[in-house]
């Protein structure tokens, strides 16, 4: 080789064609097609040829005759059929040099040229031939099958990138407003939903990214404005449930097989061996919005003592365990209670129907009978299987207003209190926080206020199911039953005494707290002050709450019980999609109060200050019992628990995003 050759390499996927203009220890320098000095070493040249170019014709002039040396070499190879040679070549499975190559592709054509369109037509179609410096050698059969489909599935992924950026671009650009998709547009649709929420964990995201890019997308985040845009999402979209793909709706065929249950199991609860307590005067006491009751309590005031009932409806008498509705159930986990939204545990026929222990309508119940004396403490308890009839359906506001005239209201609440005070004594720890209750009523409106947890009727109700879980968890350990008991350790530290702790000591209380630990063995729970706790009392609504129904039920001979084992794996199971459940619930909440508070720009709150951090203090607004930051740059200095006065400045609800400045 020498000055003035003609030579060829490759440089992004494209062969290039060049000049050598100088050799040195093996490195080139060349002139290239486009009218660029590059410099390689010789074995990246994809092709060297003996046809000479004059170097003293100048730059320009060489460029020039490289682009039509170039333009030759790709239409010689646009001659040459690949597959027909592999169909005639591939039974020798052997190498084939380049100059007999040549030859089979351009008889008595030997020269430079011919050669080095054999090398382009080759690097540009390798599905049939393996192609390196020393010849081609051909593929096998099933080699070809399988490279042609990653060659076609390379293609379709090109044309989707291509495709699909253009449409974006005419989306963003409001030059295609069409909503009604195409399948190739319902497939980029797909795609980018995907990559827009798993991001790198899609199966999307090269796919996904690479459309971004051709469209000129640098923020994944304008695609939720394209969905919106199509009709596709609404702007207030709740993304978590497909990120955590959970299930709203129950399909046509569970929903029928749910009706044929709840019919079938209509009143057979009847012919059970149950104590009849539909005389009782029984009463439901939920909010005002409540569709599914599962708890009722009964109050019957005796000589020397009261009996207090807690009814829990039975669900178990309708949810066969495996059955299909069971097996629901349990992928759900719980129902989910958001601002704009309910998705419940089991099908409504169920859950606001047959379950539900509404007014006026007998239900089967397991009921826990508690003997109290007249001061409030426990003599002895009973649990039954039972049928009841709920007489009255109370809300808290109704008890609320019934606080202090009411005989059996002001019973209910002595008796709340004396088992607070129990638990208090024995270490529990009370934390009592206002609650922001979030909603979209009927007209569409969101409506955001705080009540009070510690009202009489929320109290009440509060500490009376506590009771119940706590004796319902004595009763299966004393009868040697595994099920899914609810334990604590003790708090990291102890910021008050008793009920006595501040607005600030409760809310930085519930960060000290240690995580709860669910086993199919009791253990004291330290938070409650109790020496073992399940939750039964919401089987409608919690399938931790259903399975230790269960293994009440099989005490009493209703159905067969768990064991520790499966017991265990239930816990395991359910530990995933309870983890979603928390996330959508506070983070829906948190959306829809940020949501509110975009229309509070410029108001001036009321904040406790938190504690300090590098470069903000942490607050808490008290009016919608939300934290956020407040710049060091305010020029104040405060302390935890100093009360500061704070205006909204920026809120932004689907970035998560809140900022306030001192007044």
């Amino acid at each position: 080789m020498e000055s003035g050759n003609i030579v060829e390499y490759i440089d992004r996927q494209k062969i290039i064609c060049a000049v050598v203009l100088e050799i040195k220890n093996q490195r080139l320098r060349l002139l290239n097609e486009n009218n660029r000095e590059v410099k390689l070493s010789v074995n990246r040249l994809s092709h060297k040829s003996k046809i000479n170019l004059d170097l003293s014709m100048g730059r320009e002039k060489l460029a020039g005759c490289l682009k039509e040396k170039a333009q030759f070499r790709k239409q010689l190879a646009a001659q040459i059929q690949i597959k027909e040679l592999w169909e005639i070549l591939n039974t020798e499975q052997e190498w084939i040099d380049l100059e007999t190559m040549t030859e089979f592709c351009f008889p008595n054509n030997l020269e430079g040229d011919y050669e080095a369109a054999v090398v382009r037509a080759f690097f540009a179609s390798r599905i049939y031939f393996k192609y390196t410096q020393d010849g081609f050698f051909p593929y096998s059969e099933e080699q070809v099958n399988q490279a042609g489909a990653k060659a076609r599935e390379a293609e379709e992924k090109n044309r989707i990138i291509e495709a699909g950026g253009d449409w974006l671009k005419k989306i963003l650009a409001g030059t295609n407003n069409n909503k009604d998709l195409n399948k190739d547009q319902k497939e980029f649709v797909k795609i980018l939903k995907s990559f827009y929420l798993f991001e790198k964990e899609s199966p999307y995201s090269d796919l996904g990214k690479s459309i971004l890019a051709n469209a000129g997308i640098g923020d994944s985040e304008i695609l939720f404005h394209v969905f919106v845009k199509l009709d596709i999402w609404n702007s207030n979209e709740n993304i978590d449930i497909y990120r955590y793909a959970v299930p709203t709706e129950f399909s046509e065929k569970l929903t029928q097989y749910t009706f044929n249950i709840s019919q079938s199991c209509k009143e057979s609860f009847l012919k059970e061996n149950r104590k009849d307590f539909t005389s009782l005067p029984i009463i439901t006491i939920d909010g005002q919005s409540t569709l599914d009751f599962d708890d009722a309590i009964s109050l019957e005031v005796k000589e020397d003592h009261y009996l207090l009932g807690v009814h829990i409806s039975d669900v178990g008498h309708f949810v066969d365990k495996d059955s299909p509705i069971d097996k629901e159930a349990i992928i759900r986990g719980s129902s989910i209670y958001m601002p704009d939204m309910k998705i419940p545990m089991l099908p409504p026929s169920l859950a606001e129907d047959r379950c539900s222990l509404k007014a006026g309508e007998i239900r089967p119940a397991i009921s826990t009978m508690i003997r109290l004396s007249l001061s409030g403490d426990i003599m002895d308890y009973e649990i039954v299987p039972s049928i009841i009839k709920v007489s009255e359906k109370l809300t808290y506001y109704d008890v609320n207003l019934m606080a202090e005239d009411n005989a059996d209201i002001i019973i209910l609440q002595k008796i709340a209190q004396k088992f607070r005070q129990k638990r208090l004594s024995d270490g529990a720890v009370q934390i009592s926080l206002p609650e922001v209750n979030v909603w979209i009523n009927e007209d569409g409106d969101l409506i955001v206020n705080k009540t009070n947890r510690e009202s009489p009727g929320r109290m009440l109700v509060s500490e009376i199911m506590i009771m119940a879980n706590w004796l319902m968890a004595k009763f299966l350990s004393e009868n040697k039953m595994p099920a899914i008991f609810r334990s604590q350790p003790g708090p990291k530290d102890r910021l008050y005494k008793d009920e006595d702790g501040t607005l600030y000591q409760n809310w930085m209380q519930r960060k000290l707290l240690s995580r709860f630990v669910l086993n199919p063995e009791s253990e004291r729970h330290s938070g409650l002050g109790l020496d073992e706790y399940v939750t039964c009392t919401s089987p409608i609504r919690k399938y931790f709450d259903l399975i230790t129904q269960r293994q009440l039920r099989s005490i009493f001979g209703l159905n067969a019980p768990c064991k520790l084992e499966e017991i265990q794996k239930i816990i395991n199971a359910l530990e995933q999609p309870m983890m979603y459940v928390s996330r959508l619930q506070n983070r829906r909440k948190r959306y829809w109060l940020l949501k509110y508070l975009e229309t509070r720009i410029g108001q001036k709150e009321e904040a406790i200050v938190l504690k300090k951090r590098r470069n903000s203090y942490l607050t808490l607004m008290t009016e919608y019992m939300v934290e956020c930051p407040l710049p060091l740059s305010s020029g104040i200095s405060v302390k935890p628990e100093d009360l500061v006065r704070v205006t909204i400045q920026h809120v932004n609800a689907r970035k998560d995003a809140l900022s306030v400045f001192i007044s």
